[in-house]
């Protein structure tokens, strides 16, 4: 009776372990790996080698960790870290840090980004999605300006996922 009532447990264990295994979905993720973060950031360089700027530009994965950054020897030592915070923001906003800054000073309400201090609030910030997720971000800083700064993260983006 007693190794009945063992095996009767066991199997209903193990009935219910294997259902709940099935029932579990996951979901497909992407992120920027190394190699697809130097492309973005070659293709960033070049685009503001176009408009004669040298610039400072951070990739980011899909976790907000750094995966390429770079720092040409004739821009600002803190065009780096705001190369990375715009980067962070675009990423953790799901939105052009250029588009964010205009937000700001017509929404009340998005102003209050402005007191993370991860954040930062000016153009140069591209999130980077594939498949409709966001899969990581750009940041530059350095090229003479938000605009420029933006155009080319913006140029980087578009030439590498949507040629």
């Amino acid at each position: 009776m007693m190794n009945k009532l063992k095996g009767l447990i066991a199997t209903v264990m193990l009935m219910s372990i294997s259902t709940f295994a099935q029932s579990i979905q996951l979901n497909q993720v992407y992120s920027l790996d190394s190699q697809s973060a130097r492309t973005l950031l070659d293709a960033a360089v070049v685009a503001c080698q176009k408009i004669q700027h040298n610039i400072a530009v951070v990739v980011v994965d899909r976790g907000g960790n750094t995966l390429m950054a770079n720092r040409h020897e004739t821009v600002g030592p803190h065009n780096l870290g705001a190369a990375e915070k715009k980067a962070y923001t675009a990423l953790s906003t799901k939105m052009e840090t250029l588009l964010l800054s205009q937000n700001v000073h017509e929404n009340k309400d998005a102003k209050n980004l402005t007191t993370l201090s991860n954040l930062l609030l000016l153009g140069g910030g591209i999130p980077v999605r594939y498949e409709n997720q966001v899969v990581g971000a750009i940041g530059v800083a350095g090229a003479g300006g938000a605009k420029n700064d933006h155009y080319c993260a913006e140029t980087a983006v578009q030439s590498i996922f949507n040629p």
